[in-house]
């Protein structure tokens, strides 16, 4: 197979994103969001947004990581962020879709996409500690857009939240404040509970 015939066959594959569907309504709480336009918002979030990174960051690396963070899911499914018993073997999932779907690329390409999602997981570097900022920050955006509807069909706690975007202030004080914001509106509109 010819290198051009490899990635046309990426291309081809990674289209199946666009039918995995995550429990994030759109901001019209119409219908849920799926993984190719949480990673299209991520992608343009990254570019509008980095002026509240407290570190600076390699924008297209950022950018291509979180095009590129999901596509394991076309494989291993989603899973949602509160749920404890689908993220008991998440990685295991993960990890065996990464082998698969990045070894459909020339070589030196599916290398580097395998890296740049290892080092999305790992959460170390400041492209990937900008890029979970971006992957926490804009379901919550739509969550509240779309009044809670996600938060309350799920029954989230504050905790959870909070447990989950614990590390957010490390990237962005102005984000992780913003962040706050959202969730203790929330609380007092009973989408979120308090305990």
């Amino acid at each position: 197979m010819t290198r051009l015939e490899k990635q046309t066959q990426f291309i081809v594959e990674v289209d199946k994103v666009k039918n995995i569907f995550r429990q994030t309504y759109l901001s019209d709480g119409e219908r849920k969001e799926n993984d190719a336009e949480h990673s299209w918002h991520l992608a343009l979030s990254a570019i509008l947004l980095k002026e509240y990174v407290s570190e600076e960051v390699d924008l297209l690396k950022v950018i291509t990581m979180v095009l590129i963070h999901d596509l394991v899911e076309i494989d291993a499914g989603d899973t949602y962020a509160y749920d404890s018993a689908g993220a008991k073997d998440k990685r295991e999932r993960e990890e065996k879709a990464a082998d698969r779907i990045f070894s459909i690329l020339p070589t030196e390409q599916g290398q580097y996409f395998r890296e740049l999602w290892e080092e999305f997981e790992e959460y170390e570097t400041e492209e990937a500690k900008y890029a979970h900022l971006l992957d926490n920050f804009q379901p919550m955006l739509l969550n509240d857009a779309a009044k809670g509807k996600s938060w309350s069909e799920h029954q989230v706690k504050k905790q959870q939240i909070y447990k989950r975007n614990e590390r957010i202030e490390e990237t962005s004080e102005t984000i992780w404040g913003e962040m706050q914001r959202i969730v203790e509106k929330n609380i007092q509109l009973g989408n979120i509970h308090e305990k």
